[in-house]
């Protein structure tokens, strides 16, 4: 990909959010569901320089989705947290881990996902705001989790991408590790309210794993690491089954000592400027470490 890239002038790059915007409005794919969007939320679509990390997750049937939503969403956090790597917007910093959590949970219905009682709860819910014409369909739907429509997953989106493809291996082991414990030991209750669990992602998208974050192990804010120790120690059973034990805990020490990908991009910036920020996104996409 990077070699039809170069053929083509170009540079290949992962990012969370385009840390330049030189050129708005950017084009729209030219299909009448993405003009459609275009009209009705002009400005939002314009701003849409964003790109998510999405992890699908297979699950037996909606039923057991519903329960790994359930699961996942005191963690939906932590997974921005770590994976932050979009703190750059409009060429200034936003102060921000990951400001593309903050532009898209612009959208109507975005966010954490709700508590549901079954699967037949989450599809009258989601068929409702169809129904009343607040979305177009059902891919509007863009919760942090949701059920995919399209597969038989639980479809994970509360990343950024990443700026090396290992650390975004680093993230499917524990998303697949929480979604096991979900499946064998379902939530008994609804858990903590919308409004906290709200505070919590925002504390996320705000701080990322370069502050303290708040444990869904003891209710507290607690560095990232104790954050994340807790939850090796949480899903080493998991982990352990299917062989991600050693390569998760190698990979967030890495995280812990050189930092995400928004504190490179920091880093970075202060160091070599727009260019250098440049040459550590595309080199990074390609395998190539900055020095």
């Amino acid at each position: 990909m990077a070699q039809a890239a170069e053929a083509c002038g170009c540079r290949l790059a992962a990012t969370g959010s385009a840390p330049f915007t030189d050129r708005l409005p950017v084009p729209v794919t030219p299909t009448p569901r993405f003009r459609r969007m275009r009209r009705q939320a002009a400005v939002l679509a314009d701003e849409q320089l964003i790109d998510g990390m999405h992890v699908h997750v297979g699950v037996p049937d909606r039923g057991a989705g519903v329960a790994v939503l359930d699961g996942l969403r005191p963690w939906l956090p932590v997974l921005t947290a770590l994976s932050a790597d979009s703190p750059l917007w409009r060429g200034r910093d936003t102060g921000f881990a990951s400001w593309r959590t903050v532009v898209f949970d612009r959208w109507p219905v975005a966010g954490l996902p709700p508590h549901f009682a079954d699967a037949a709860d989450y599809d009258r819910r989601v068929r409702r705001l169809v129904e009343a014409g607040l979305i177009d369909d059902s891919g509007q739907v863009y919760w942090h989790a949701r059920l995919s429509e399209r597969y038989p997953t639980v479809e994970v989106r509360a990343m950024d991408v990443q700026l090396r493809v290992d650390e975004a291996v680093l993230l499917v082991g524990p998303v697949r590790a929480l979604a096991t414990r979900a499946l064998e030991q379902p939530p008994s209750a609804e858990g903590d309210p919308p409004e906290f669990l709200r505070a919590t992602a925002w504390h996320a998208a705000r701080h990322g794993a370069a502050g303290r974050l708040h444990d869904p192990l003891t209710g507290r804010l607690r560095s990232a690491r104790e954050v994340t120790d807790g939850l090796l120690t949480h899903l080493d059973a998991p982990l352990r089954a299917t062989g991600d034990d050693r390569s998760t805990a190698r990979l967030l020490e890495r995280l812990h000592t050189e930092g995400n990908g928004a504190v490179r991009q920091r880093r970075e910036v202060r160091r070599g400027g727009r260019s250098g920020l440049i040459g550590l996104i595309t080199g990074e996409a390609v395998g190539i470490q900055s020095a």
